[in-house]
């Protein structure tokens, strides 16, 4: 099966390429797009030249990102509100879910054929513009992007080969969210602690039965928790000065911990989610209809399982497990960014709808909240005093902010751990829950994995 599945990921990937090249459709299952036409301060050293506006008259730009229903909807009603105010630039959109999308993209990136304007990871600018040749400084369109409305901290976060190759739009981290409604169906509440998630395993089969889990976890999901576990043990980063930071046996320990979690049915096994046929979780009907009544989610995301759910669920921000050990386990990173292309035509025209999207009251109502609590002061400013920001969005990451301890590194999302299904992170867990590895044997090719990403 897991075969299967690399080459269903593979032909994805060759599709969403393909429609890269076109710049005009979709990825996934997403629903197709259409493009639609209507009538500063700096941080790093001096700024080079500004880029001037085009003066073809009517020009074209165009922008990519990732995400769920609620995140596309949102994009693109700013789009068109950008281009109702600025009736001489089109702006064309290419947009899908997450699964295939870094592949695509790195090609994009590799062949100098990637939109204007990219939404990217944070750990894009380091493994794909480390020189600076990918994507272009945005202190040379400072006069069109108003950086003065971020901080010097975050806006560093950016910065590599001594230029701000793109801007930051919020912090995020992973937290529990929990169908209360699922639970309330088991007579049993959220849980508040991993002793409260491990007995539910046992009390969602017996009372509900064997479809039923009160987590779904996917192969990053789990990368991602058991580093949270890891750190809450022993309490250090996963990587350290570049180095990883946790032995062999350590990380046999991590994976013994995730190996538990299957075998006290609170999580499906890899075989089971994937036997579900869909294309992400928030798509999966066991997602929909209740019977995975949790996630582990970046705060910034989780928005698009809250609208997935069937009418008459209730769906909740949980809680950081204080009995996962004696330290404050989990890490935070700048969510996501948006970066414009170094080849562009028209850097002046890129950064205008950036700001308009990022900074300006019309642009940042539309977005409110769809990729976080946003950094930019102003953006921040517009949504508070609208009551634009999501409650839960809200919550989640004022927890996560006030809870974590850790960084993360940069090299935690680099695309030869991350990526699906060749990466190392879906071959280490994949396997174990295949029983193809003993956690020995996952945790050295994790341990290698890594190093071997790390030291270049």
């Amino acid at each position: 099966m897991r075969s299967m599945k690399k080459i269903l990921a593979g032909l994805l990937g060759l599709a969403m390429l393909g429609s890269f090249t076109a710049c005009a459709s979709d990825a996934g299952n997403e629903p197709a797009n259409t493009t639609a036409a209507a009538g500063g301060d700096t941080t790093t050293a001096a700024a080079a030249e500004s880029k001037l506006p085009s003066e073809e008259g009517e020009i074209t730009i165009k922008i990519s990102w990732w995400g769920g229903d609620s995140r596309h909807e949102a994009t693109q009603n700013a789009i068109n509100a950008f281009m109702a105010k600025n009736p001489n630039i089109k702006v064309e959109t290419n947009f899908g879910a997450w699964s295939g999308w870094e592949d695509a993209m790195s090609t994009s990136f590799y062949a100098g054929t990637a939109p204007d304007v990219n939404q990217v990871n944070w750990n894009w600018i380091e493994n794909y513009s480390g020189d600076g040749s990918v994507f272009l400084d945005m202190n040379t369109v400072s006069e069109y992007f108003d950086l003065s409305t971020y901080s010097e901290s975050a806006l560093n976060q950016c910065v590599v080969a001594d230029e701000l190759q793109a801007i930051p739009v919020s912090m995020t981290g992973r937290i529990f969210y929990w169908n209360k409604s699922t639970f309330d169906k088991a007579g049993i509440d959220t849980p508040k602690s991993l002793a409260d998630l491990m007995a539910a395993g046992e009390t969602f089969k017996t009372k509900l039965g064997d479809d039923y889990y009160p987590l779904a976890l996917g192969e990053y999901d789990r990368a991602i928790l058991m580093v949270y576990y890891l750190e809450s043990v022993y309490g250090k980063a996963w990587v350290e000065n570049g180095k990883l930071n946790y032995t062999e046996e350590e990380i046999a320990k991590g994976l013994e911990f995730i190996e538990s979690l299957e075998a006290a049915h609170v999580t499906p096994t890899i075989a089971t989610i994937l036997g579900d046929g869909a294309e992400s979780l928030d798509k999966n009907p066991k997602w929909m209809d209740g019977k995975y009544a949790g996630i582990f989610e970046w705060d910034s995301s989780a928005s698009k399982f809250g609208k997935a759910l069937n009418e008459g669920q209730e769906f909740i921000v949980g809680d950081y497990f204080k009995d996962m050990g004696s330290y404050q386990g989990g890490f935070a990173k700048v969510s996501l960014a948006f970066a414009i292309s170094e080849n562009t035509k028209y850097p002046a025209e890129c950064a205008m709808l950036l700001n308009f999207l990022l900074n300006e009251p019309e642009g940042t109502a539309i977005m409110a909240s769809e990729r976080g609590i946003p950094l930019s002061t102003a953006a921040l400013e517009t949504c508070k005093s609208q009551n634009l920001l999501n409650e839960m969005v809200a919550e989640a990451n004022g927890k996560v902010l006030a809870w974590v301890d850790y960084p993360l590194d940069t090299q935690f999302e680099n695309a030869a751990l991350k990526g699906n299904p060749d990466g190392v992170y879906y071959d280490v867990f994949g396997g174990l829950s295949y029983d193809e590895y003993t956690p020995a044997e996952a945790a050295k090719i994790l341990a290698e994995g890594v190093t071997e990403v790390l030291n270049g």
